[in-house]
């Protein structure tokens, strides 16, 4: 039997998004730009906290840490690809060394699942250089959250690191998402802050430079917009996923589809093949290639990397 492939619905009415004006031009004041974000922020909250907008969170999150990783490669002068940065996570055999691009990513996955209250385990991931004044950093950022608006305590969590050390870049972005997390009152920390900084915009707030604050407080702005088309994507996307998953029959399918609403990316050979990760569902090597194959046929995965061998897949976008 033949398929055609899924089709991604255009009908996104149901789903909360911005109104025109919030971005139809660069905030030109502190306030302005408070007051904008506070309604981009709404729309997220309402995003990833309202299960019935079917945002597939664990997807979400992990996207969002690639492109955080991607983002910090470049501020910390490595210019790595997001494809390579993927593939040093995802490819490296268990037990061995992922090297600088793989572990980066792994930092912004694990920052994601951590409590954004859980100051000891936060602390443990940023490293014994910045324990010592996390705490205080975090009470700092919340402070200013609280009487400035939640991208002000993201701006005075992002100084407090860079004047300890300004080449702290990816503790003082995954700080700020801690700083965001609890000003919204979520549930998880989301790699939010660094996707549209640059090295020049952080180096000004560090020096206190004229408009420095404005500038980053525009450019997160502009980061929570692209994170909500993001949103609204996979909520469309994760909804066609499920729409043609009664008609995939190999054995453990449902869990394998499970796996792709999870994971940006998805390597046939090791994470559905002996077993479907998570699971004790066997699953051959062979089958496993069929699964994402029909997967993309059916247009709702695509091969992420244009190779023959070591390939992998992820919810199409």
């Amino acid at each position: 039997m033949t398929y055609q492939p899924a089709t991604i619905s255009n009908d996104l009415g149901n789903l909360p998004q911005l109104p025109s004006w919030v971005t139809s031009a660069r905030p030109e004041t502190l306030e302005t730009a408070a007051f904008r974000s506070g309604v981009a922020l709404t729309v997220l909250d309402q995003l990833v906290s309202d299960p019935r907008h079917g945002v597939p969170l664990k997807l979400f999150a992990n996207r969002m840490a690639l492109s955080a990783a991607t983002a910090t490669s470049k501020l910390e002068g490595r210019l790595a690809r997001e494809a390579d940065i993927r593939d040093a996570f995802h490819l490296t055999p268990p037990g061995e060394v992922r090297g600088p691009d793989g572990d980066l990513l792994a930092f912004w996955r694990d920052g994601g699942r951590l409590p954004p209250n859980g100051s000891g385990e936060i602390a443990d991931l940023v490293g014994a250089d910045f324990a010592d004044e996390v705490g205080a950093w975090l009470n700092a950022g919340q402070e200013r959250a609280l009487t400035h608006g939640p991208l002000a305590g993201c701006a005075a969590m992002l100084r407090s690191v860079l004047e300890a050390d300004d080449r702290a870049e990816r503790v003082a972005c995954l700080l700020s998402d801690v700083v965001l997390a609890r000003a919204l009152n979520w549930k998880v920390i989301l790699p939010v802050s660094a996707r549209r900084l640059t090295k020049a915009a952080l180096r000004d707030l560090s020096a206190n430079g004229q408009g420095a604050e404005l500038t980053i407080q525009a450019r997160m702005l502009e980061s929570i917009e692209e994170t909500i088309r993001l949103a609204r994507d996979l909520s469309r996307r994760a909804d066609a996923l499920h729409a043609i998953a009664p008609k995939l029959r190999a054995k453990g399918s449902g869990a394998a589809v499970d796996l792709f609403l999870a994971e940006d990316a998805v390597a046939p050979a090791s994470m559905l093949s002996p077993r479907i990760r998570g699971t004790s569902i066997p699953m051959t090597d062979r089958a496993a290639r069929r699964f994402c194959d029909r997967l993309v046929e059916l247009g709702v995965a695509r091969e992420l990397t244009g190779r023959s061998t070591f390939r992998l897949y992820g919810i199409a976008s």
